[in-house]
């Protein structure tokens, strides 16, 4: 039976090596898909992975119908055995009842992957509804890691740095710190305290820190 699959996971755990990967082997076999993209850190049109992977994707507008789109592909002829959205975290809700149309009238696997929470730790609206409506969730095993070396499990949006909460849900960035607004993996407890890697490399050099006299302890 075709399923809506969502893969999940925090920024930087491989979700769209994972979607490459998928239609890699899919494609070796005969197959062919129909790619899915928003906003990826590559430019409009593309999915692209950290390790350096890319491919062409069709660029989902504010607007657009997903499963219309897809009907007529298949009626001027094309094919599309299988459907692959990669940063479904953007796509509207009703984008995504419209993947689970394309599963349930069209019987094609979705593959959908996305990140499930913002840097304010809140649901992104497109990764709710994929909660809401996916026959299965799966959180992805290769797991991001904090700075402390714990298990990434939050985003946190920088400035120079700096852990911020304010501002719009989706600005686009990545986890390359060079750039002014970027992104970083905490886990937990680092996210509730605000403290990147930065910010905790800066804290411990500063002349305020006490330091700890281990003569004393003995």
């Amino acid at each position: 039976m075709p399923e809506l699959v969502f893969f999940s996971g925090t920024m930087d755990c491989g979700k769209s090596t994972l979607a490459l990967q998928i239609e890699h082997n899919r494609s070796a076999r005969g197959l062919q898909g129909m790619i899915f993209t928003r906003d990826d850190r590559a430019g409009e049109g593309k999915l692209s992975s950290r390790l350096g992977l890319v491919t062409d994707a069709v660029e989902v507008e504010d607007d657009q119908d997903m499963y219309a789109y897809l009907v007529e592909h298949l009626s001027r002829g094309g094919r599309a055995d299988y459907v692959i959205a990669d940063e479904a975290q953007f796509l509207a809700p009703e984008q995504i009842d419209q993947l689970a149309r394309v599963v349930d009238d069209l019987d094609i696997d979705v593959f959908a992957f996305g990140i499930t929470t913002d840097f304010r730790s809140k649901l992104f609206p497109g990764s709710q509804r994929l909660v809401e409506l996916a026959d299965r969730v799966e959180v992805l095993q290769v797991e991001a890691l904090c700075w402390c070396g714990a298990r990434a499990t939050h985003n946190a949006r920088t400035i120079g740095g700096r852990m911020v909460v304010e501002g719009a849900q989706v600005v686009v960035g990545d986890v390359d710190q060079s750039q002014d607004i970027g992104y970083e993996v905490l886990c937990r407890r680092h996210h509730s305290r605000r403290m990147t890697a930065a910010t905790a490399r800066a804290g411990a050099l500063s002349p305020d820190v006490l330091p700890l006299d281990t003569a004393a302890r003995r």
